[in-house]
Order: C-alpha cells, then structure tokens, then sequence
C-alpha cells in the first residue's frame, strides 16, 4: 500500500511521522504569490479550533468552497478515518462512506481540482482504478464549476469595467480556455443545482485573498479589491455549524471595501476564535519567503455561540498571547494586541472626549489643495497667504482655500497625513507635530490636528501629541502611513493650559508598572517642531531640514499623494 494510501486508513499523517518525510503540499505552498495554498502544517493548526465531536460524527458534510492544494481536506479526512473508526470499523468501508458522502470541495481553478483530487482521493480521477473511492466521474465531490463575472453593459453592449460580484477587471474575461476567476461559490454557481438543499455542517477554507491580479496579458492590475470576506460572508448565508477559515488580518483595522465586513464580524457574537499571526514573513503561516501584508488569522465561527471571542496572537508557530474579549470594544476595529486592547480599555473609562472629535478632515482647506498642489507662488505677494507644504512653503491667494479661512489666523498644530513607522517593532507611529504661530494655511500633506487662542496650548498640545502615551493610542488603530482623524478615536483630549508628560498621563489614568514598560518598550521617543512665532516652520525654508526646493525630483517625491488602505498580498 502506498504512504498516501497508508494515511487515509491509518490516519498517521506523513509530516508527523517521527522519521520524518517531505509532503508535496509544503513545497507546494510556496509557489504562489497570488492565491496561496494551505501547508499542511497550517491545515492542522486551523483544524484543531474544532471541537472534539466533529471528528466522531458521521452525519456530518464538510466543505471547503475554495479548494487548492487539498491539505486541509486531506487533513479532514484523515481525522475522521480516526474519529469514525469505532462508528465503522471496517477501512474500506469507513473511507467509502468519508469520501462519497461527508467530504466535498470547490476548486478554484482546473488545476487544483486535480491537485485536490490527488490529495484526497489518491488520484486526479476520482472514477479511475487508483482512486481510493470509485466515483461515477472523474471530478466526484472536488469539482471544478466554471462561473462567470457580472459585468455591466457597455455602450457598444459588450461586458466592460469591474465585475458587480468581485471587483474583477473584465481583462481577466479571456475565453473559454484560460480561468477567469470568477470563483463559483461567490458568483452563484456552487453549490450546483443538483445540490440544492444540501446542508453543509462545517465550512473550511483558506479562500483567494484579492481580484484584479492579471490582465489578459498577465501583468499586475491596478483594480486589486479584497476577495475572501465574500467567501466569508457566503460561507456564513449557508448557515452550518461551523466555520474555520484563514484570511488576512488587513480586515481588522483597515483595506478597501471592507468597512461593511468588518462592522458584521465584530459585531457577530457567533465569532467564537480569532488566531492572528502578526508576522509580516512567518514561515508557520505559508512558509518561508512567503510575504502577507498585516499578516493573516484563523478563526473559529460558532453558530450556537453567542459570547466574547477568544482572540489569541500567534508567532511562528506558538501561541504567545491569548484573551477573551468583546471584540465591540475596539470601537469599530479588532485589536489585535490583547496587552493594548486592556489598556485601552482602562484609558477610555476614564475619558469623556476624544480627539477623533478635534483633528480635521484629510482636507483641512479644500480638495484642491492636495499635497502635490501647483497653484502655489514661489515668493509672497500683497494679500498672499502661506501655505506648508511637506517639504517648502508657497504662496496662494485667500480665495484659493475653500473651508475654515478663520483658522488662518488662529495657533495651529499640523501633523503629516503619511505618518512614518508603521509596522516596526520600535515605532514612531506619527510624524513630527508642528506647532505654528498664526498666518498661515497647509496642503492635504498635513491634518490640522487642532487650532487654539494661546501660543502656550498650541505647544502643549504639540508636546502632547508626541507622548509614547498617545501614539501606542493612535498605533491600535493604524496599520499603514495613511493617517485619517478616526485614528485618533482612542487618544483623549485633554486640557492644553498644562504640558502634559508620559508620566502624568500613566498616572493620570492609572497604569500599571507592566502597562507603562510595555508602552515605553513599543514605541520609540519623538519632539515637535515648534514654531509659534512664526506662521510657517523654519524647517521647512531654505537651509531647514526639512526643505527640498520645489520641482526638483526630492520635493516631488516627497509630495506624492499619500496612498490610501490598499489591500495587497
């Protein structure tokens, strides 16, 4: 009998062998960049939030709707030809009976229909002689369903733009003979008609991560939208028992279009574990080499739970944090740190108002004054007003703002929208604050993070804003450069007459020793610019730090627009 064969009726899988030998599915697993398949390494780790009884249950159907490699499917089977071995005892028998009628999946494209089916049932042809089940086709209950984009009607009444379902570029759309990706279980096509009232009991998956990869000439597009919360979501209509599945973790706090998804799976009680593993490069994840922006979780869904989820952060393989918490109290993101997320609720207890309510819109004059701006003077001018840029300073006419003209003349604190240090283990968070005296306006290369009567609250609050305090706040709400006011939904606002120090605010709302050392280890010590005596910041004028003539290559970079949430494997 061959080792695969040996697995499925033994049950003793070949990566955990004590002579240990390679599985197909590890090397595998680290050939795609866009659509990832599961290593079987992984597979087990998702497969143990299950609880015990699911392993002994011969009633039960399973699904993966988005099948690849078959790791988690084989993993499935494997634990059944375990748990059903005092149902069935006979091998054969009890294979028979997994196969035909417990275990089904959906392939994503032709190709990992036969890898699945290679996986499972020992052979690409589920009804050839080396299958460990005969089925009556060569595809049994791993199919392959070919689906189609929605696209709207163009003038000349050919499909045209973005798909009304997915988000795909209709340039994957490149006939019959190539995959589209139009992935039959969100576009409607599975479960087929043949399968209408079929009750799946537990959903797995480890679903396509985005859309818009190729063009039909196979380069990278611009139209690249998250895919796997439509999974998710339809996994969820079908109304099993249980749902387990990896995605990334951008859906936590950020990535496009996933503002709906993210307010359904906070505020679904039936969410019963969440794995996060943070690690940019995890070779426990998908192996070594393998790069997932915002890094990916597992979760458990329950659909008999009803309670706080358990929210655990794993690290190459090992768990290193867990804690049971209502997922609500992140105010409209998951906090993925369960040290910040008590801290942050501590904090809050204690405060009434919060700076989301002061700092401005990402336009605090006007959607023409972008941080790329070209209607600037170089040199002032009767009547002009200044106007920060990131790197200089130019001159534009009162009309040109066009909102809040009464803070021109009032103290004013910018900090840049592109905040600086994301994702390092030591970070700034934010960048520098800048506390300006009256006289002058910014483009979009800055937020008006609040406007004041006095000089001295302008600078305290300045000073304020580069606590460690208030950026490990700002931190449990950022995972990228682009800096928008609801980051600062955790910060308070307090009174600016007084100059505020990390240790007053640790006391002030009583830290413990381990929460202090455990901020102060986080984020790295930064100061402001302070320039209330003037309306624009020295640095930023010939010979200042900060200064890069304007037009040349530096400033240009430099003032690029700042990109928002992108969602990107």
């Amino acid at each position: 009998m061959s080792s695969s064969a040996d697995q499925l009726v033994t049950g003793v899988a070949p990566w955990r062998r004590p002579e240990h030998q390679p599985d197909i599915l590890d090397v595998i697993a680290q050939l795609s960049s866009d659509e990832v398949p599961t290593p079987p390494r992984l597979a087990v780790a998702v497969l143990d939030l299950l609880p015990g009884e699911v392993w002994t249950d011969p009633t039960l159907r399973w699904l993966n709707p988005a099948t690849k490699s078959g790791s988690l499917l084989r993993e499935v089977t494997r634990r059944l030809m375990v748990g059903l071995a005092e149902w069935e005892p006979d091998p054969s028998r009890r294979r028979e009976h997994i196969l035909r009628n417990m275990v089904f999946g959906c392939a994503i494209t032709r190709l990992t229909g036969e890898m699945s089916r290679r996986s499972v049932y020992l052979s690409r042809d589920a009804a050839g002689p080396h299958s460990a089940v005969r089925f009556d086709d060569a595809e049994g209950n791993l199919r392959f369903v070919p689906a189609e984009h929605d696209y709207p009607t163009g003038r000349d009444g050919r499909p045209s733009g973005l798909c009304r379902v997915c988000g795909a570029p209709v340039g994957l759309e490149r006939g019959p003979d190539r995959e589209n990706y139009a992935y039959a279980f969100i576009h409607g096509a599975y479960p087929t008609k043949e399968m209408a009232g079929m009750q799946f009991d537990v959903i797995v998956g480890n679903p396509p991560y985005q859309t818009g990869m190729r063009d039909a000439d196979g380069n990278r597009t611009a139209n690249i939208l998250p895919l796997y919360h439509l999974f998710v979501q339809q996994a969820i209509a079908l109304n099993p028992r249980y749902i387990t599945m990896i995605v990334p973790s951008r859906w936590f706090n950020g990535g496009k279009g996933l503002d709906e998804f993210r307010a359904q799976m906070i505020n679904d009680r039936r969410l019963r574990v969440v794995v996060d593993n943070p690690k940019l490069f995890d070779p426990a994840c998908f192996g070594p080499g393998v790069e997932i922006k915002g890094g990916v979780n597992y979760f458990l869904w329950d659909r008999e739970w009803d309670g706080d989820c358990q929210f655990s952060t794993r690290i190459d393989g090992q768990i290193v944090s867990t804690a049971t918490r209502d997922l609500r109290e992140g105010d409209g993101v998951v906090l993925r740190d369960n040290d910040a997320a008590a801290i942050v609720h501590k904090v809050r207890q204690k405060t009434t108002q919060i700076l989301a309510d002061v700092v401005s819109p990402n336009d605090p004059f006007g959607q023409s004054l972008k941080t790329n701006f070209k209607g600037a003077a170089l040199e002032p001018f009767d009547g002009s007003i200044p106007l920060v840029f990131g790197t200089h300073v130019g001159y534009v006419h009162p009309d040109q703002l066009e909102r809040n003209h009464a803070w021109v003349d009032r103290y004013k604190v910018l900090i840049p929208k592109a905040g600086d240090g994301h994702g390092r283990e030591v970070s700034y968070v934010l960048g520098e604050p800048i506390a300006l005296g009256p006289g002058s306006a910014c483009t979009q290369s800055y937020l008006v993070a609040g406007v004041f009567d006095t000089a001295v609250e302008a600078e305290n609050y300045a000073w304020y804003l580069t606590t460690k305090f208030v950026r490990f706040l700002v931190l449990q709400r950022k995972s990228t450069q682009d800096l928008r006011p609801d980051k600062f939904r955790f910060v308070p606002a307090l009174d600016m007459t007084r100059r505020w120090t990390d240790a007053d605010l640790y006391a002030h709302f009583g830290l413990t020793d381990a929460e202090v050392t455990y901020i102060e280890d986080k984020i790295h010590p930064r100061e402001p610019i302070v320039a209330t005596g003037a309306p624009v910041p020295s640095t930023h004028l010939p010979g200042g730090a900060k200064y890069k003539a304007p037009g040349t290559r530096a400033a240009t970079m430099a003032e690029a627009p700042v990109e928002e949430d992108e969602e990107d494997l």
